[in-house]
């Protein structure tokens, strides 16, 4: 009995293992605990099962994309690339039914990417999210990831162009390299930082580097999805919407979707709070607001002592965080 639990103990740790290996980008360490399975295979006698494994990692060894590229960044890419695997799930997404259904039919193309693809046509993968800030677009990406069962590499586009102005078409090069390497949602965000239709001095290195942008977006062909997020739709350059498969408009809630984002936040805590008297208090609020909102009350209740949220503690709230998104 022991010795079984040893063996699964062993096992547990093997696996621990080859997380670790995956998720650092450490292929020599990952065939090495593979490898190491494969021997213990043998050693119980499961000569089949060892040998399969041993096999299989010979070849993988010898062909195909490495275990990942980028996902944990270092060097210049450590202050570009932010690596997370978000626990995100489409049921927590508040959004209106039409954008709601975008996001859906995105996620259904994902899942039926091959039966497209044998029938001509090719998924959704290059998205450009656009509104303001706090309304859904980088907890989109969260989503897309999540549901997919990818990691999400946000890159940062504004350190890309203040730090590395100059050598920023190269940067992006390895960047979309990654792409193809790593399947993946890669969020660029701030994507007004490189897409903006600028002038001024800069206007030349600005544009080369626009123009890199786009030769790589449209000859991607990846199992990756892209995702450009930006807060100013309106200055960015116009030769950039064509590029993208789909564009997904982002707005701040209407006083429904507000009660769903705050409801959805306070659980329990909320009940009795007459959310009908509430409508003015939540407009001109984003949906972070909300969230924030609905976690200072909730904070506020259970430092006192308390178990359910008042409608006045949330209004009061709600205007405290209005006053502070004005200031």
């Amino acid at each position: 009995m022991g010795g079984r639990r040893c063996g699964v103990a062993g096992s547990a740790e093997h696996l621990k293992a080859l997380l670790r290996s995956h998720a650092a980008g450490d292929d020599k360490a990952f065939y090495s605990v593979a490898m190491q399975i494969a021997a213990q295979e043998a050693r119980k006698g499961h000569h089949k099962i060892a040998a399969e494994l041993k096999s299989a990692v010979e070849a993988s060894r010898d062909s195909g994309p490495k275990v990942t590229s980028i996902a944990k960044p270092r060097g210049d890419l450590a202050d570009l690339v932010v690596l997370r695997h978000p626990d995100v799930a489409l049921k927590e997404l508040v959004l209106p039914p039409g954008l709601a259904s975008q996001v859906g039919r995105i996620l259904t193309e994902q899942r039926q990417r091959k039966n497209l693809l044998d029938h001509g046509f090719e998924p959704a993968h290059r998205l450009l999210l656009e509104g303001p800030p706090g309304t859904g677009k980088t907890m989109t990406a969260a989503v897309l990831a999540h549901e997919l069962s990818m990691p999400l590499l946000t890159i940062r586009l504004d350190s890309l162009m203040s730090k590395f102005m100059g050598e920023t078409a190269t940067k992006l090069r390895v960047i979309f390299e990654a792409v193809e390497q790593q399947r993946a949602v890669y969020l660029f965000d701030e994507f007004d930082a490189l897409g903006g239709d600028r002038t001024g001095n800069d206007v030349g290195e600005a544009r080369r580097i626009l123009n890199s942008f786009l030769v790589f977006l449209e000859n991607n062909r990846s199992e990756s999805l892209i995702v450009a997020a930006t807060n100013h739709r309106q200055i960015l350059d116009r030769a950039l919407f064509r590029r993208f498969d789909m564009v997904l408009d982002y707005a701040l809630p209407d006083s429904k979707q507000g009660v769903a984002v705050m409801r959805r936040r306070l659980g329990t805590l909320a009940k009795g709070v007459r959310w009908a008297s509430l409508g003015t208090a939540m407009e001109g609020l984003s949906h972070a607001d909300l969230v924030r909102a609905a976690e200072s009350a909730a904070k506020g209740v259970i430092l006192t002592g308390g178990t359910q949220v008042t409608t006045e503690v949330l209004r009061d709230s709600l205007e405290a965080r209005k006053s502070a998104s004005l200031a």
